[in-house]
This record gives structure tokens, C-alpha cells and sequence, in this order.
């Protein structure tokens, strides 16, 4: 038995994401700022601006529409959403891209 089963060969090695650390910037990617997104929330957040800012734009396209729909109403949303940004709620700590946002 010169050879191994199919099933022990050796599989092609493949290197696995390993998770990112606190602080760590990507390359190529500009790190957002948490002021400009949550004031961009408070003042412009029926119009998903922050959402737009910070990369989610399939949000922000979400929030324009709920907005007009909800004639105005859904702007609620994104002033909601901007202060969560400022006080560092967990889901607001990272644009869309895994990058941490600077204070």
C-alpha cells in the first residue's frame, strides 16, 4: 500500500480570516469618523446620509424610501441612530467595511 486513500490525502492548504483586532485598520480603507456619521444622523438621518457615509448603502436607500413612505415619520430612524453612533453603541462601532470608527 504505497498510496493513501482519497479521503487522507493531503488537502491543499488554504489560509482561514482570522478575526480582526480592536484598532486594527485595513489597508486601503480610510477610517470614518464617529462624529461626522452621527451628526450626519441626527441632522441628515431621514435621508440616510450617515448610512451612506459609513458604506450601507442598501440601508440608506431603505431609510429614504421608509421615510417618504412614512411622510416624514421615518426620520425618527436615523435621528435614533445617530446618537446611538455618538454614545458607541456595539452595532455603530465599525463601518461597513470592518473598520473601526475614530472618535
Amino acid at each position: 500500500m504505497d498510496q493513501a486513500p482519497p479521503a487522507y490525502q493531503a488537502q491543499p492548504y488554504q489560509q482561514q480570516g482570522y478575526p480582526q483586532q480592536p484598532g486594527f485598520q485595513q489597508p486601503g480603507y480610510e477610517q470614518k469618523s464617529k462624529i461626522v456619521a452621527g451628526i450626519l444622523g441626527i441632522l441628515l438621518g431621514s435621508l440616510g446620509i450617515h448610512r451612506f457615509y459609513l458604506g450601507y448603502t442598501k440601508i440608506g436607500i431603505i431609510q429614504i424610501v421608509v421615510t417618504f413612505v412614512t411622510i416624514g415619520f421615518g426620520g425618527i430612524w436615523g435621528f435614533i441612530e445617530g446618537i446611538m453612533i455618538l454614545v458607541g453603541a456595539d452595532p455603530f462601532k465599525r463601518d461597513a467595511n470592518g473598520v473601526p470608527l475614530k472618535d
